[in-house]
């Protein structure tokens, strides 16, 4: 979150041009303030997203820029005004850390939508929240060693929860919740569910399906993940296999569609039954064409969303923990985190979303 200018003392993976080469980097937090708290990361997720803000395909182009918004740790202090933490305690924090707090937005718990959202990384920090020395400077996230936050954007890890499972639920786990959470969890009846892409987002999402009693099935370039999707409960279908597609047509209630690059969803989309909806969650920064006509006769939604708000966040945290949920992980050394990079752009990641141990950036 904030970041002193020219500050010291905070152990950082940082990249410092759109090349996304991450080195070892120092940068300063501010101390906790009245309704902050402090924590030590002790895990963070690396999320295809952090890839595009740092690569420049978001246009953001600062540096040196620290991602990462899958934050797990201890806290190690708290401000005089914050009373839902102390030292100790096990918590998590996800992809933002300040809005205006008193927008529709806001005041509804959809903090997400807030138009003064500040995002944990690449946003520039705002005056008149308690930090001036901070006030512009760029945001910077999780691939640190400690961050200070605003008690509100602060989550509670249940105990049912290792904190290495923690962090990608703050992205990955919430991102998925939240759709299904609307057009499931809240709607009776049981649902037939789609979900396109099958890496650390589409894995998740078929662990919340099934959790609410889903039939899911993972569309896919390929069947060649059909033993990863079975083992999870879920059937999978090749979207560019025209016989299969044509024989799934009318088979869902919601497609979730995970995939983050450029890629045709009109042969997809005849799959949903009527009054159906196709809900966009990968960060594509292109256009998508859309056969408009395809919308009206079948009575199609298309939507998306970004993340969830405050209240749903630590709900789908809860959730989890009753349902024994926990992304699919392998746990790294900051020394492996540029192969991790290459290997999400490359996009042969795997369904395992790799979580750099924070600890380790100290041996590099």
């Amino acid at each position: 979150m904030a970041t002193i200018k020219n500050g010291k003392g905070t152990l950082a993976l940082a990249a410092f041009d759109d090349s996304a080469e991450l080195k070892k980097h120092e940068i300063g937090r501010p101390d906790a303030g009245p309704n902050d708290v402090e924590m030590d990361v002790k895990y963070c997720g690396m999320c295809h997203s952090d890839l595009h803000a740092v690569n420049g395909d978001w246009g953001l182009n600062i540096y040196p820029f620290v991602a990462g918004h899958e934050l797990a740790g201890v806290v190690k202090k708290v401000g005089s005004k914050v009373t839902d933490f102390k030292e100790g305690d096990r918590v998590a924090v996800g992809c933002f850390v300040d809005s205006c707090g008193e927008c529709a937005s806001c005041k509804g718990g959809y903090q997400n939508y807030c138009k003064k959202l500040a995002q944990i990384y690449g946003t520039p920090f705002p005056e008149g929240r308690g930090h001036d020395e901070c006030a512009g400077e760029p945001t910077n996230g999780g691939y640190s060693s400690n961050i200070t936050v605003l008690q509100d954007f602060v989550y509670k890890v249940p105990d049912e929860i290792d904190l290495k499972y923690a962090g990608p639920l703050m992205c990955a786990g919430i991102t998925m919740f939240n759709p299904l959470n609307k057009h499931v969890l809240k709607k009776s009846g049981k649902k037939t569910v789609g979900i396109v892409g099958f890496g650390g987002l589409g894995q998740m999402g078929t662990k919340l399906a099934k959790a609410m009693g889903c039939d899911v099935t993972v569309l896919s370039r390929s069947t060649s993940k059909k033993e990863q999707a079975n083992k999870l409960g879920a059937d999978i279908l090749a979207h560019t296999d025209e016989d299969a597609m044509e024989a799934a047509a009318g088979k869902f209630d919601l497609i979730i569609d995970t995939v983050a690059v450029h890629h045709e969803i009109n042969n997809i989309m005849p799959t949903l039954k009527t009054g159906g909806t196709y809900h966009l969650i990968g960060a594509v920064g292109q256009p998508i064409s859309v056969v408009p006509m395809s919308l009206i006769i079948s009575n199609y939604h298309l939507e998306g969303s970004f993340v969830g708000g405050i209240p749903e966040t630590q709900e789908m945290l809860d959730f989890c923990a009753k349902h024994n949920i926990v992304p699919e992980i392998r746990v790294i050394h900051a020394d492996d985190a540029n192969a991790q990079f290459r290997a999400l752009a490359a996009g042969n990641a795997g369904i395992e979303r790799a979580v750099v141990d924070m600890s380790t950036l100290s041996d590099l």
